[in-house]
C-alpha cells in the first residue's frame, strides 16, 4: 500500500475489500456498450493494446480517502499496464496497487444529472474531482453521443487542474500518452447510425472496425479480379489465350 497527502484527503492505494457491494445499475445509455467497444475494437485490431493493458468499460476504478473507499466507474478508459494477472482486477482496478493510471477516462453523457461534471470535494468526491485531483489522469473526455459534442480537458501540470483542448484543423484531439489523436465520426455501425468516438494515427489515418477491414478487404480482391479480367480482355483482343 502506498499513500499522498493533499490538502483534504489522505489517499491510498488498497485493493478492495471482498465483500464490498459494487453499484449494480444498468447503464445510462443503450449506446454506451457500443460507443466503448468500437473504441476497443479498433486499438486491438491496429495492434495498439499492449498485452498487459486494459481497457474497462463501466467498471470500478478506486482508491481510498481517509480510510473510506470511492469507486467510480467510467464509461470507458485506457490503463497502459497492469501489473497483476486479469484474473485479480475481476471485480475492480485499484491504480498504483495494481498498474499505471489510466491515461484517459470518458463519459458518455446521459440524460441524468451531470455528475460527469461534479467537483464536489467532500465524501464521496464527484467524478471530476476524483479524476482530476485524486487520480490525476492527464486526460478527461466527455462525449454527447445524440449531438456530437466532444470535450476533452487535459491536466495542467502548473497547476494540477484540467484545461479544455483545443482540437486541431480537422476536429481531432492529440493524446500524447496514445500517440492517437480521439474525434467524432458520424456513420453506422451494429445498426447504429449517429455519432461515434473514433482513433486516428498521427498521420491522420483512421483506425479501421473489423467490418470496415472486411469491406476493404472486399474491395481490394474486387479491384483485383477487374484488373485481372482486363488483362485478359487485352491479351485475347492480341491473339493470346490467357492462362487460367
Amino acid at each position: 500500500m502506498t499513500s499522498i497527502i493533499t490538502p483534504n484527503y489522505q489517499i491510498t492505494w488498497e485493493k478492495l475489500p471482498d465483500d464490498y457491494k459494487l453499484p449494480d445499475e444498468p447503464v445510462d445509455n443503450i449506446n454506451q456498450p457500443f460507443l466503448a467497444a468500437a473504441l476497443t475494437q479498433s486499438l486491438e485490431l491496429a495492434g495498439k493494446l499492449p498485452a498487459n493493458s486494459l481497457t474497462p468499460t463501466n467498471y470500478g476504478i478506486c482508491a481510498t480517502l481517509n480510510g473510506k473507499t470511492v469507486v467510480k466507474a467510467p464509461d470507458w478508459a485506457y490503463i497502459p499496464q497492469i501489473s497483476v494477472s486479469r484474473e485479480q482486477v475481476i471485480r475492480s482496478y485499484t491504480p498504483q496497487l495494481e498498474g499505471d493510471i489510466p491515461v484517459i477516462v470518458m463519459e458518455f453523457l446521459s440524460d441524468k444529472d451531470g455528475g460527469e461534471y461534479s467537483s464536489k470535494p467532500t465524501y464521496p468526491p464527484g467524478k471530476w474531482f476524483f479524476y482530476e485531483r485524486i487520480l490525476k489522469v492527464q486526460n478527461y473526455a466527455i462525449f454527447e453521443p445524440a449531438s456530437g459534442e466532444l470535450e476533452v480537458y487535459r491536466l495542467d501540470q502548473n497547476i494540477d487542474r484540467y484545461s479544455l483542448q483545443t482540437p486541431n484543423e480537422n476536429q481531432h484531439y492529440w493524446i500524447a500518452e496514445m500517440n492517437l489523436y480521439l474525434g467524432v465520426w458520424q456513420g453506422m455501425r451494429e445498426n447504429r447510425t449517429g455519432n461515434w468516438l473514433r482513433w486516428w494515427d498521427e498521420t491522420g489515418q483512421l483506425l479501421l472496425w473489423g467490418s470496415e477491414l472486411v469491406e476493404q478487404e472486399r474491395q481490394r480482391a474486387e479491384q483485383e479480379r477487374q484488373r485481372a479480367e482486363r488483362l485478359a480482355a487485352q491479351l485475347r483482343a492480341a491473339g493470346i489465350e490467357p492462362q487460367e
